[in-house]
């Protein structure tokens, strides 16, 4: 289990070559977490990022320290964390949303959101009784309370 206040950043999946490298399923859009110089845990240790290039729909990373196939396989299938970003701008991010109170702009408690779920058209808020509202009708975000303007009927089934 990570600490709270790390940030699931990807996967590593398997070795390549014979010198260390390792493919990585990035589950964020902010590649500077693969920026030599990045730390990362990965598994149950930190590890700085050497090298990193994209390889088709996923990147192959070089860590410190992991020189040959043997180490590169021992980090196979295991999750990568990394620290919140200082500056991570006005979006919407999942660590914030997760565990947090949803209302409706009336001040109606809808309930908890338990997980954000990937969506083609929209991320949706899924709720701990199973609801789901799509991330387009957030009109507000803070620390523990999300505020969403749904359209009339969204719950009526």
């Amino acid at each position: 289990m990570a600490d709270r206040s790390l940030l699931e950043v990807g996967h590593t999946t398997r070795a390549h070559g014979v010198r260390g490298d390792i493919y990585v399923d990035l589950l964020t859009d902010r590649t500077e977490r693969l920026a030599p110089g990045a730390r990362l845990k990965v598994g149950a240790s930190w590890h700085t990022v050497v090298a990193a290039r994209p390889a088709g729909q996923k990147w192959l990373v070089h860590f410190d320290g992991v020189d040959d196939r043997t180490a590169a396989e021992r980090l196979a299938s295991c999750t990568l964390y990394a620290e919140p970003l200082p500056d991570r701008g006005d979006g919407l991010y999942v660590d914030q949303l997760v565990g947090a109170e949803v209302f409706d702009t009336q001040g109606a408690l809808l309930g908890t959101c338990s997980a954000v779920v990937a969506n083609p058209a929209h991320d949706l808020l899924e709720l701990a009784d199973g609801g789901l509202i799509p991330a387009v009708f957030v009109v507000s975000a803070a620390p523990g309370r999300v505020v969403v303007d749904p359209p009339e009927g969204l719950f009526d089934l």
